[in-house]
């Protein structure tokens, strides 16, 4: 049978609500005040922003909201996008001192949601445009995070910056792709107007390289920054993939954010395919709209899954069931055109590589299958665009880390295509970086970044802040426990 929508509108808006409301103000005071206001902070370190964490916290614990909030976005154009989306446990709330003398750290994220809502609610600009105009202009190929993190920084260096997105609204993801429980669209797009105040050009519901030849950009623009993210998402190549019932989990998430969610039709018995935070956030959005049964099927074992394990954990209260060491190998149809249910087959892993195992296959119902196996780099595109920009082996842009700059002078890049599919946090992030390497292509001079002493104590000059070198708490502790041998 077709899949259909399930729920009443107001059973359905309640099921989706977001999972951590905004803060009250006595409980953003009461928070704020948990924090150590340390000098030598991790937290900064441990984000790709580099945000000034305890000076941000400290504002909203004097009840300066506005400066708050100024503090945030000066470092994080989309601050409130990413105090609602971090993985702030493995960021900067991994990082927070006061993890470690009580058991949980600081609330980082949801103080910084508490005080950048504070200024859209209240229309307040706490960004301002360069008063000088370099009479220099820039095309952002691409409106998703990387590329309004470029966009907004080359606003406020003088440079006119103009993004091209083939969607009818920009943002990418943080408008189309992520879990509505974790962020409505409205915020995302509250953010593409703040950005608009600073002067950024867009042209939505165009497509460079169908409406608008890169000829024509290049024509009208002394550089390009490449903010394209990654394409569609993978095919499992198995039989009855292209059976009506079966999407993709993008796909799926996208139809939650620009439909009406008791209209948006779930299955049943919904099976959804991957181990990623994709997968994760697609079982978990089935399951809230009505799916009886949600199941993520993963062909590793659960110690090997991608997703953070807190995201993991979300899923499993909200009643989705994992299966482990399987995987698909045919969609059923039972004749009908319609899913109905999933071979699937036992694996092993050898030296890494996972097989399936012969004599093995079993059939679970199913009316609705979800892939989540990762997103297409989109190497045709980028050499249809630029023949002679260099790709790496996996489909990526080659670039310098630190100004986004290929092997075209005036071809610059970030986010996803250039890194390979990271966090919100990193695209915008390097959007920043390229947006202060194009200043220094135009003016030959080179932008600052914030400097914050390391850690472990400071031996000559301090380093960089998290922005010029950030660190998943990982790889800090790792560093910790060299710096102590």
């Amino acid at each position: 049978m077709p899949i259909s929508p399930k729920l009443a509108p107001e059973v359905a808006q309640a099921n989706m609500a977001e999972i951590a409301p905004r803060y009250t103000a006595q409980e953003a005071i009461i928070e704020a005040n948990r924090c150590l206001f340390c000098f030598d902070a991790p937290c900064i370190q441990a984000c790709p922003t580099g945000i000034d964490i305890p000076s941000f916290i400290q504002k909203i614990a004097n009840g300066n909201l506005t400066g708050s909030a100024r503090t945030i976005l000066t470092a994080n154009v989309l601050g409130a996008s990413c105090g609602r989306v971090c993985p702030t446990e493995v960021l900067c709330e991994g990082a927070c001192v006061v993890l470690d003398r009580e058991g949980e750290a600081v609330k980082i994220g949801r103080l910084q949601r508490y005080a950048t809502d504070h200024v859209y609610e209240h229309g307040i600009q706490v960004l301002k445009p360069a008063a000088k105009k370099s009479g220099k202009k820039v095309a952002i190929i691409g409106g998703g995070p990387s590329g309004l993190g470029c966009a907004a920084e080359l606003a406020q260096l003088g440079h006119h910056a103009a993004v091209f997105e083939k969607k009818p609204y920009a943002g990418g993801l943080n408008t189309y792709g992520i879990a509505y429980y974790k962020m409505t669209p409205r915020a995302s797009l509250e953010e593409v107007e703040m950005i608009k105040g600073l002067g950024v050009e867009f042209r939505c519901g165009l497509e460079v390289g169908t409406h608008i030849s890169i000829e024509e950009i290049e024509e009208q623009f002394d550089a390009v920054f490449l903010g394209l993210g990654l394409g569609g998402g993978a095919r499992i190549n198995i039989p009855g993939e292209d059976l009506p019932e079966v999407l993709e989990a993008l796909d799926f998430i996208e139809q939650i954010h620009t439909d009406p969610l008791h209209k948006v039709p779930v299955g049943n018995r919904v099976a959804v395919i991957g181990g990623g935070n994709t997968a994760i956030d697609a079982v978990t959005q089935a399951k809230r709209l009505g799916a009886e049964k949600a199941v993520l099927i993963y062909r590793r074992g659960q110690d090997e899954m991608p997703a953070y394990e807190f995201e993991q954990e979300m899923a499993k209260k909200d009643g989705c069931e994992f299966l482990f060491h399987l995987a698909p190998v045919e969609i059923l149809s039972g004749g009908a055109g319609h899913v109905v249910g999933l071979k699937l087959a036992r694996t092993a892993s050898t030296n890494g590589k996972v097989q399936i195992l012969p004599g093995t296959e079993f059939v679970e119902a199913f009316d609705m299958v979800i892939t989540a196996i990762g997103e297409q780099k989109q190497v045709a595109l980028l050499k249809k665009l630029f023949p002679t920009l260099e790709l790496d082996k996996r489909g990526v842009v080659v670039h310098n880390p630190d100004t986004g700059q290929t092997n075209l002078p005036h071809v610059f890049t970030g986010g996803d295509c250039g890194n390979g599919g990271r966090e919100v946090v990193n695209a915008v992030a390097e959007g920043k970086k390229a947006a202060r390497g194009i200043h220094s292509f135009f003016a030959g001079e080179k932008v600052a970044g914030p400097v914050q002493p390391s850690r472990y104590g400071v031996r000559g000059e301090p380093i960089g802040s998290g922005f010029d070198r950030p660190i998943r708490v990982p790889e800090l502790e790792k560093d910790y426990a060299k710096q102590h041998k």
